[in-house]
């Protein structure tokens, strides 16, 4: 369609061309997509329900009280649209934990306010700590030998301290044509099994390196964050019960941290009072998936499906990571209940928990409606993470055929500029039909390359039809990914009213759609990429 006046007998036509909406295409949706167009460009709800969640709920770690209070809060939202078959779906998961108040100060050689945050699953200080630091960087369990006999009495700091960083990349960015036009390459796979096998063997050493400390009655341990500009992340992975750190743990920001090493190496060793109060949680092992859906009307032509995860971590309010994507799901849900859309497939809306600890909670949903991998259960946590994805043989569940498009949102709240298609040339010339209506608000790409790191991607690694949309940086990657600057204020209003519309549209066309979304093979176990490659026991 070339101009919104053909077929604006419809109110929602000529609210379009009134508000200068862009063009529609495809005639057989063209009524509902001018409907989803006016609805969610000039009646969003998007920041509305983004406040209600990071300003009054806050982070969501997951198995934490405040992500059961975001599980009531979303429930109630999907239920107040009219969805249906509304429910929690449990898995496996480990102990919750409850940040209640934190602090650090130098109280000498002077006094100073310390930026700092707790590694989560911290254990507690259980009052306020004071002891004189010690510079003891270790990195693998090599280096503890050079440290026994000396860490007794001190609150140990445990990173190398490096130089002062400088960036040359900026802060804030829109990608370009030419950038997105970069990404349009087919990414040949590489399959290391050793060094998979290694990855698996490093991990756990943050609990290695606490007992060690432990042992040596060292009081507490500090790392330095990996962002400067006082910008502190937290992120931790030690929520097994039976196998948490073995002292408290707390993240510094880089200035901090450098100005006690700096203070160390050139005099009487500064000294600092320390607190954590946080509570461990056993009573209930299972975190959940919060599921709802739009039925269709053929229940045997499948569903379709839209994700994002709902947990965070405990610095700012997890509003871009990855509230942004669960705030963009919910949205879409209430467009399209709104707009009384009959599809053919049912619709369904997943918000995920335990994205940041490994994709245990899509993972999950995968082992129990649409695949398993026999891997050894004695793996938990973030250590079954590339297990799972490098287990064969696959074996299809009869709910394998039943998915029939996955849609994420996970990378910030930047605007949609496309998909990546993941690989799958059969599926790129629908993926753009189904963007083609939304050309002229900039997502008009689908490139081939993959992208990762985010709930799509066992999905993929089964060989379902689960897609992640290209989205512009803005300062995601530069500053707020997992940092305590992710609040709402890095959320961009225009860009999120987007990014739902969008996603609602993907889902529409894959709903009510006669095409499907072709399937790639069903994996099987790959040969080793190359043969021939040692590796290094070093790294």
């Amino acid at each position: 369609m070339t101009s919104c006046l053909r077929g604006a007998a419809s109110a929602a036509a000529i609210a379009l061309c009134t508000f200068a909406a862009p063009a529609i295409a495809g005639p057989a949706e063209d009524k509902l997509i001018a409907q989803l167009l006016d609805e969610g460009l000039n009646r969003s709800d998007a920041m509305e329900i983004a406040s209600e969640l990071m300003d009054r709920i806050g982070p969501r770690l997951t198995n934490s009280e405040n992500h059961r209070k975001a599980e009531d809060w979303a429930a109630a939202k999907f239920a107040s649209f009219g969805l249906k078959n509304i429910h929690r779906e449990p898995f496996e998961f480990g102990l919750g934990w409850n940040l209640k108040s934190y602090s650090a100060t130098m109280t000498s050689p002077r006094s100073l306010p310390l930026t700092v945050l707790p590694v989560a699953w911290s254990p507690p200080t259980g009052g306020t700590i004071t002891a004189p630091v010690i510079v003891a960087p270790m990195t693998k369990v090599e280096n503890f030998d050079a440290w026994k006999g000396k860490l007794a009495g001190r609150i140990v700091l445990v990173s190398l301290p490096g130089e002062t960083s400088a960036s040359a990349d900026p802060v804030f960015e829109r990608l370009s044509g030419e950038e997105i036009g970069k990404l349009d390459k087919y990414t040949l796979p590489r399959h290391d099994p050793e060094g998979l096998a290694m990855q698996v063997a490093r991990r756990g050493f943050a609990r290695k390196l606490s007992e060690f400390l432990k042992a040596e009655g060292a009081l507490a341990m500090v790392r330095m964050t990996y962002r400067d500009g006082k910008l502190v992340h937290g992120e931790g992975y030690d929520f097994v019960p039976g196998q948490t750190l073995a002292v408290p743990a707390m993240d510094m920001a880089q200035e901090d941290y450098r100005r006690l090493v700096r203070l160390e190496k050139t005099g009487a060793a500064p000294q600092l009072s320390l607190s954590i109060d946080a509570s461990f949680d056993d009573k209930d092992l299972m975190a959940d998936n919060v599921i709802a859906e739009i039925p269709g009307s053929d229940p045997k032509a499948g569903y379709v499906m839209a994700g994002a995860h709902f947990d965070s971590w405990i610095a700012g309010d997890g509003a871009s990571d990855n509230g942004a994507g669960s705030v963009a799901v919910i949205e879409a849900a209430r467009l399209l209940s709104k707009m009384g859309v009959k599809p053919k497939r049912t619709i369904r809306f997943a918000l995920w928990s335990g994205e940041e600890q490994g994709l245990l909670g899509s993972k999950a949903y995968i082992e129990q409606h649409l695949a398993t991998r026999p891997v050894d259960p004695a793996l938990k946590g973030i250590d079954s993470y590339s297990a799972w994805r490098n287990a064969y043989p696959i074996t299809p569940k009869p709910g394998y055929s039943q998915l029939k498009a996955y849609f994420n949102m996970d990378n910030g709240s930047g605007k949609f500029r496309g998909i990546y298609a993941e690989g799958n040339v059969a599926a790129a010339p629908i993926l753009r039909e189904w963007l083609a209506p939304f050309s002229s608000l900039g997502a008009d790409k689908v490139v081939m390359s993959k992208t990762g790191g985010t709930d799509h991607v066992y999905l993929q690694a089964i060989g379902l039809p689960g897609y992640q949309f290209i989205q512009d940086p803005l300062d995601y990657e530069s500053r707020v990914h997992h940092s305590s600057l992710d609040t709402l204020d890095h959320m961009r209003a225009d860009d999120m009213r987007q990014a739902s519309v969008i996603l609602a549209g993907m889902l529409l066309q894959a709903a009510t759609s006669e095409k499907e979304l072709p399937r790639s093979p069903l994996p099987t176990k790959p040969d080793a990429t190359d043969p021939f490659k040692v590796q290094d026991p070093n790294q």
